[in-house]
């Protein structure tokens, strides 16, 4: 692991933070339609990508063809409070962004495991691989959903493996979920991970120090091209 493979971006503020990756976001959606017609997007849910998902959300581009999906999901229907594609739907999904098409990766389905291969099916369409991919990260350095204690974590981890969709269970995660596998994540055109905190930054830095080993850490070892780090203090907080 090497500088070279990351490229750290800090800003004053969430806001800021968040107009500037905005409209690198954009920037790299108007490149992909004007090359293909198309476009490819994934986010993250949480609380951190609020102030991007609203900014975005105001911006002009050709909505219409662009693709937008999650980068995991709760195996909670879409009107839970602890849905991502509520959030999603609520926050992104609105004013110019309303336009664009969106596919989730939550599944009716009895178990997790029959809705990982409904979304499986549902999403192996799109015209990847993604144009941009925004990963976020927990205090516990999970990123997507890989999180350090799932016994089977090996699995979405895994580079050879040719799953899109994976279901999880993680004691931390609260409930089972859906994710994204890691090689679908990483070849992505542009990758950029999105966190805010004091906290956070120190629990990334002893990851890609050579800390322990944790998910996080996963991304940037695989990655083909360098993750640009987007990190900006809370409110009130000094760095």
């Amino acid at each position: 692991m090497t500088s070279s493979q990351r490229k750290w971006h800090e800003f004053a503020t969430p806001e800021i933070l968040a107009a500037t990756l905005a409209g690198r976001i954009v920037d790299v959606l108007a490149d992909a339609i004007k090359a293909r017609g198309k476009a490819l997007l994934a986010v993250s849910g949480g609380t951190t990508p609020v102030h991007l998902f609203k900014t975005l959300s105001g911006i002009d581009l050709d909505w219409r063809h662009v693709t937008i999906t999650l980068v995991d999901e709760r195996f909670v229907p879409p009107t839970s409070p602890r849905s991502n594609e509520g959030l999603v739907r609520a926050d992104l999904l609105r004013g110019k962004a309303a336009a664009a098409n969106f596919i989730g990766l939550y599944q009716a389905a009895p178990t997790v495991e029959e809705a990982a291969e409904k979304a499986e099916t549902a999403l192996s369409s799109l015209p990847y691989p993604f144009d941009f991919v925004v990963l976020g990260m927990g205090p516990d350095g999970h990123t997507a959903s890989f999180f350090p204690d799932d016994p089977d974590l090996a699995r979405p981890l895994d580079l050879s493996g040719k799953r899109i969709v994976l279901p999880v269970h993680a004691q931390s995660a609260g409930e089972p979920r859906l994710t994204f596998s890691l090689p679908r994540l990483i070849e992505a055109r542009h990758l950029a991970l999105h966190i805010e905190g004091v906290g956070k930054k120190e629990v990334l830095e002893k990851a890609l120090g050579g800390g322990q080993l944790l998910p996080i850490r996963a991304v940037f070892d695989a990655a083909k091209e360098p993750v640009d780090i987007y990190w900006a203090p809370k409110l009130g907080e000094k760095d």
